[in-house]
């Protein structure tokens, strides 16, 4: 991870750019008043909220199976569905 100001990156930006896409490098541009920013890849982007969105899953799932071993739980007949 690289920290560098606003200046510094706007005069260098490629440069960043390059590090932040070809080295899969996160590129932190300081601001005033603490408006910092973030540079990084798409993939890493991508990667960022895949990994996010298995989480938000992951504990609507643990949710679920608290709710189950507490005795909530509904039992239901399967529904069997044409193709």
């Amino acid at each position: 991870m690289l920290a560098a100001n606003y200046t510094t990156v706007r005069n260098n930006l490629k440069d960043y750019c390059d590090k932040a896409s070809d080295e899969n490098e996160i590129v932190i541009v300081t601001r005033k008043e603490e408006k910092n920013v973030v540079i990084m890849s798409l993939d890493r982007l991508n990667q960022l909220e895949k990994e996010l969105r298995n989480a938000r899953y992951l504990a609507k799932l643990e949710k679920g199976f608290a709710q189950i071993e507490a005795g909530k739980g509904v039992a239901h007949e399967l529904i069997e569905v044409d193709d």
